[in-house]
């Protein structure tokens, strides 16, 4: 059961399950800040303390990863292009 909750990502597995969840956490990180002033990760490991910036980087490195992801896919997702198709 386990197996399948990691590989719910298309080819991707853990590596995936854990960038999203960095991600999902860097956003809801900055939702609180926008709306409330609130620095959840700061407020957790001190602001700007060496585990706050260990999080930091890990969520924008998350997001970079997840980027070069869907980039690396583009053109392989979806239906054919018109021309293409017989």
């Amino acid at each position: 059961m386990a197996d399948t909750a990691l590989n719910r990502t298309s080819n991707g597995g853990a590596l995936d399950m854990v960038a999203l969840l960095l991600v999902v956490i860097g956003a809801l990180n900055w939702l609180l800040v926008g709306a409330f002033e609130f620095d959840l990760v700061a407020a957790i490991f001190g602001a700007m303390s060496a585990l706050s910036r260990i999080v930091y980087v890990l969520v924008g490195i998350a997001g970079i990863y997840l980027l070069a992801r869907a980039l690396a896919r583009r053109g392989r997702v979806g239906p054919e292009p018109a021309h293409i198709r017989t």
